[in-house]
């Protein structure tokens, strides 16, 4: 029997066990191994699995009712992250003199726009819906999409994979204030595109000599290979070629001041990507913030509280103030 036999006959000997009703002594199911099966078997199926454990029915569409309201953060959840545009640069002084950059990044109208379960996809996940566009901008397949999960039409979309107490909801709304001014975060983006570019610009070679008999080979990139052994030019060898317009991300950038009645927000530094690109933003992984301040699965507004009306919150400088203009 070949390796595609087999494992067609397990995974339909599996879901077979798995229809059986609950009395049966063949098969005790437990959450982490049913998560398992039903990822096993997903493809083959074509009907909504559905789990009896202990005389309850889990629907295997859902796992379960994910509500939008506060819980507790332990140590190992994970934020879901959120939708920018760069808007642009500002700077400010620090008491030294020193300019210090400062990015200023929109964060516009982002929804919960579908919601993946370890039970049905096989991971948690949310994605994320950014700003609004015209149906005649978008594609039938992601008006569709729009459609059948019943949220307005979003401008740029992006999954964020999160632990299962941080799911949310379809159609709940990301604030700015789902970051706290003083927490790091990594922002991923396109940086420039800098078109071809020569060794001296693209890898930083130090370039030819500018007299004592060189001509015309100020900027080239010199010797590429060798002679008849090998005979060839290693792969990855640094030559001219196309510069930028790749994927980054830069780590550890710290949000100096949030502005919720404009969804604005200032991180101290460059982020990557010209102004009016999408960026990504989610909770630092290696400076991590403190759990106690942020707000979880995420910031949830009060009856009586409205964003327009709030006013910046600017991060906690400590005794001497690093943006300080130097007075002497």
């Amino acid at each position: 029997m070949s390796a595609i036999s087999r494992g067609l006959a397990s995974r339909l000997r599996l879901l077979s066990l798995l229809n059986q009703p609950a009395t049966s002594s063949s098969i005790s199911c437990s959450a982490p191994s049913v998560y398992k099966n039903l990822i096993l078997f997903r493809r083959f199926s074509s009907e909504e699995a559905l789990v009896v454990e202990d005389g309850e029915e889990i629907s295997g569409k859902s796992g379960g009712i994910i509500e939008a309201k506060r819980r507790v953060m332990t140590p190992n959840s994970k934020r879901t992250g959120l939708i920018g545009l760069k808007c642009g640069m500002t700077a400010l002084w620090d008491k030294w003199g020193k300019r210090i950059p400062i990015s200023i990044v929109w964060i516009d109208d982002n929804i919960v726009s579908q919601v993946k379960t370890p039970l049905h996809d096989g991971l948690s996940a949310l994605q994320i819906g950014y700003g609004q566009k015209k149906e005649k901008h978008l594609t039938k397949p992601e008006v569709g999409h729009f459609r059948a999960q019943g949220v307005p039409l979003k401008r740029k979309l992006r999954e964020f994979p999160v632990t299962e107490d941080a799911l949310l909801p379809v159609g709940t709304p990301l604030h700015v204030r789902h970051f706290v001014p003083g927490q790091f975060v990594d922002v991923t983006g396109i940086t420039k595109g800098k078109g071809f570019q020569g060794v001296m610009k693209k890898h930083g070679f130090k370039g030819g000599p500018a007299t004592h008999g060189a001509s015309l080979s100020h900027r080239s990139p010199g010797s590429t290979g060798q002679r008849d052994a090998p005979g060839k030019v290693f792969k990855g060898k640094k030559m001219a070629g196309r510069m930028g317009g790749n994927q980054r991300t830069v780590k550890n950038v710290w949000v100096y001041k949030i502005d919720p009645a404009r969804n604005l927000m200032w991180l101290k530094g460059q982020v990557p990507g010209a102004q009016g690109n999408f960026i990504f933003i989610k909770d630092s992984v290696y400076k991590k913030p403190e759990i106690s301040l942020l707000p979880f699965p995420t910031y949830f507004f009060e009856e009586d509280e409205d964003s327009a009306e709030l006013e910046p919150l600017v991060a906690d400088l400590g005794e001497i103030d690093p943006f300080m203009v130097a007075a002497d």
